[in-house]
């Protein structure tokens, strides 16, 4: 593939632009600069460098980000910072879109790429996904409240109860809950419904891929083929 499709390909601006950062000596592959937009390369494990900044070539793009409060999912945010912010810019230019969303004010694992096929297998109501999170009670609770939401709650605007696949306590006022579906503020208005406040929540894993304890909060990392294969 020509190197200036290949930058263009990895989001680091349109062909022309790509054009001129090859030109001025900006991008090299290995140790060696090159300067010629149109240097045929073999793309698999491809390793290169933008100004100094290493990158390899993905065709498409799979990550994990922490998110940290006070982020919103979304590329026009209303109130506050977009999550897209965190990433670097040949990421956001690439087109990389959330993976299912977070409410500005949970924090914990968020998945994004510009793979619409992962996308949408995600996202598609037919595939059921487990997600485990982790809330913050306002009051204490006992086995009768976690026996609710495995029971199921009937929420506002829902036509049959939204049931807990499981539940257990954490701690006094720390709940764990899993559910399938991704209804909008399914467990705030499910903790509610049974009697309970959330203030905080944390989402803990996606599937069978868990947040990674060493990834502090507004940090991303690439998914492999392994860890995307056991979110779905």
């Amino acid at each position: 593939m020509e190197l200036e499709r290949i930058l263009h390909s990895q989001g680091f601006g349109s062909r022309r632009q790509c054009q001129a950062l090859i030109v001025r000596g900006a991008v090299a592959i290995g140790s060696a600069v090159c300067t010629d937009p149109y240097a045929d390369f073999g793309v698999e494990q491809l390793a290169f460098s933008v100004d100094g900044e290493p990158w390899q070539y993905r065709e498409k793009a799979y990550l994990a980000l922490h998110k940290p409060a006070g982020f919103e999912c979304s590329r026009t945010p209303q109130h506050h910072s977009s999550v897209f912010t965190l990433l670097p810019e040949p990421l956001r230019e690439r087109g990389i879109q959330c993976v299912g969303r977070l409410d500005q004010d949970t924090t914990g694992l968020l998945l994004l790429s510009d793979d619409g096929q992962f996308v949408h297998a995600y996202t598609s109501p037919k595939r059921k996904v487990a997600k485990i999170y982790h809330a913050t009670l306002k009051h204490a609770f006992d086995a009768e409240l976690l026996n609710t939401l495995l029971a199921g709650v009937l929420l506002h605007g829902e036509s049959e109860p939204l049931k807990a696949i499981a539940a257990r306590q954490l701690a006094e006022h720390r709940l764990e809950l899993t559910i399938m579906e991704g209804k909008y503020h399914q467990v705030k208005r499910m903790v509610a419904a049974a009697g309970n406040r959330v203030e905080g929540l944390h989402r803990h894993a996606i599937g069978n891929f868990a947040l990674p304890p060493t990834l502090a909060a507004g940090e991303w990392i690439w998914l492999d083929e392994m860890a995307r294969r056991s979110v779905l």
